[in-house]
Order: structure tokens, then sequence, then C-alpha cells
């Protein structure tokens, strides 16, 4: 069997928690910062959990994490 290719631009944004859920960052963050609000921007800090939905799409693109 030939080996999988890894999704390399999901690679740099995903990380695999030890119970095998997806870990993301939150968008919003970058730029355009000044009318956010503290406490929105606070929040947007924290990592995220990847939607159910899309985690067997994720889980093809990623199949060595």
């Amino acid at each position: 069997m030939p080996k999988q290719k890894t999704s390399r631009a999901a690679a740099k944004r995903f990380k695999i928690t030890g119970s095998g859920k997806l870990k993301r960052n939150k968008a919003y963050k970058r730029h355009i910062l000044t009318k956010k609000s503290t406490k929105l921007k606070r929040t947007l800090r924290k990592p995220a959990m990847t939607d159910s939905t899309n985690v067997k799409n994720m889980k093809k693109i990623l199949p060595y994490a």
C-alpha cells in the first residue's frame, strides 16, 4: 500500500487531543481589533474543539494524526 498524504495546511491548524478530538484555534483574532470588545478578544484566545459534523472529513485529511 502506498503512503497517504497528510494535508499540510490542516496539520498546521489542528492538534489531536489525548481522547482523539480535534483542537483548533478560533477565527477573527488577527486584525481590526479596535472595534471588538475586550471580552470577545479574551474568549477568542481559548482553543475550541472541531464540530462533530466535520470530524470525519478532518480525519481523512489527517491520516496519521
